[in-house]
């Protein structure tokens, strides 16, 4: 048994299966391997629309498909325990790819999947160039996006009109004069609000990262948050908080604090995840569902660089000893006709022919999917640093978006935090 390095910690979940248990060897043997596929899965809407098509799957097939569904830190348990062992319990296995996926594959727990996705009436060439970049390691796609985001613009129909606004910013410098002059005109309304937390606004700065021409590391493996792009980027960010931002605006606000402050009707402007626009446009939970708009990413120096990427994808254990049965389960579960029920069930899936669908855009609001399109086109497959310990790199990197929040210099931040994660890198290659 080969030795792996250890994952998230070592406690061990309670595993909660849906149908024989997750243990168990499962089925009778076949050419292919076991007739018993073993899925592990984590809470989310796909799992609960890809278990209720499981019986299309199995009369199909011949086959049975062994549940297991876990909470994301009782799925890390188990994945700790299982991987780091060389267990063959699991088959198919639903990871995060910008989470783990880098140590899963420098570890070897995910299988190279080259061949498989040669398959032609699957057609690996339909899913998005972004998504697909980032569950490829070394050249060789070891997992299939299920699930993306992309980072969209949310804004206040009512109060564009109010300001003589025609149509939403197209471009940063159009968004930044938009919400100064919002704010200066409407009384305890903030002209923008996101993300501030140090480690949380990494993800949702990315964007304008890209749009300025940056990135966090360079072409050559090096750390690049001091590039001039970056620091334009960490400028421009900070200061549209700093100056028409929310009144004593906090450094520690997640999503829900920012959505919490646009739903309440307290800002004109939001960048965040598509993934959320229902807190939104709900009117249980927002004042303002009526009156909300959606559009693409505004363009910066470099263009319209939102990021597109996969939030979960599904990979095969590379212990595994029923890979061809496995495979047979990820070709049916991400085929074109699975991935439009489930973006039609409001999961955004990664097949550009269902995006060009009108019935995989049906349940969207419609200038939402029009942002989403937009988004995808261009779109970069990663919202933050693509590395093993990717907590701690989000801590140094996040440093100059706070500092450039609270007014101080954004550039020398910069420097000090691109130092800092050269030698992280630095540290992480050795």
């Amino acid at each position: 048994m080969r030795r792996r390095r250890s994952i998230f910690g070592t406690s061990l979940a309670v595993v909660v299966a849906m149908g024989l248990s997750a243990c168990g060897g499962g089925g009778d043997d076949s050419a292919g391997g076991s007739k018993t596929i073993r899925v592990t899965l984590a809470n989310h809407v796909w799992t609960e629309n890809i278990k209720k098509a499981l019986p299309e799957f199995e009369k199909q097939t011949g086959l049975k498909v062994e549940v297991t569904q876990l909470g994301e830190d009782q799925l890390s348990d188990q994945y700790n325990v299982k991987l780091n062992a060389g267990s063959a319990d699991i088959d198919v296995m639903m990871y995060r790819p910008l989470q783990e996926g880098k140590l899963f594959a420098k570890n070897k727990y995910l299988a190279d999947l080259s061949a498989q996705v040669k398959s032609e009436t699957w057609d690996f060439s339909d899913f998005q160039a972004g998504p697909v970049q980032t569950t490829t390691y070394e050249g060789k796609p070891v997992g299939i996006p299920i699930i993306t985001e992309q980072e969209v613009l949310y804004y206040r129909k009512d109060l564009l009109d109010k300001a003589g606004l025609s149509a939403p910013p197209k471009t940063l410098d159009e968004l930044k004069a938009a919400a100064a002059k919002i704010k200066e005109a409407e009384p305890g309304v903030a002209g923008f609000v996101s993300r501030t937390g140090k480690s949380t606004a990494v993800t949702q700065f990315s964007s304008f990262l890209y749009s300025f021409g940056g990135d966090f590391v360079d072409g050559g493996g090096k750390a690049a948050v001091n590039s001039e792009a970056a620091k334009q980027a960490f400028a421009y960010y900070g200061g549209l908080i700093k100056d028409s931002g929310p009144a004593n605006v906090s450094t520690d606000m997640g999503w829900p604090e920012a959505m919490a402050i646009f739903t309440q009707g307290k800002a004109a402007f939001y960048t965040e995840a598509n993934s959320l626009y229902k807190n939104a446009t709900d009117p249980a939970k927002s004042k303002i569902s009526d009156k909300v708009g959606f559009a693409p990413f505004p363009a910066g120096p470099a263009g319209s660089k939102p990021y597109n990427i996969p939030s979960w994808a599904l990979g095969i254990n590379d212990s595994s000893e029923n890979t061809d049965n496995a495979w047979k389960f990820i070709e049916w579960a991400t085929s074109k006709e699975q991935t439009l029920a489930q973006q039609k069930s409001g999961v955004p899936g990664a097949r550009t022919s269902v995006w060009e669908d009108p019935e995989g855009t049906s349940t969207f609001p419609e200038d939402l999917a029009e942002a989403i399109a937009a988004s995808t086109k261009d779109g970069v497959g990663h919202d933050r640093p693509l590395v093993v310990q990717v907590a701690e790199a989000r801590e140094i990197v996040g440093q100059p978006i706070v500092d450039a929040i609270t007014g101080q210099d954004a550039a020398a931040s910069a420097d000090k935090a691109n130092a800092a994660f050269q030698k992280f890198l630095d540290d992480e290659a050795k």
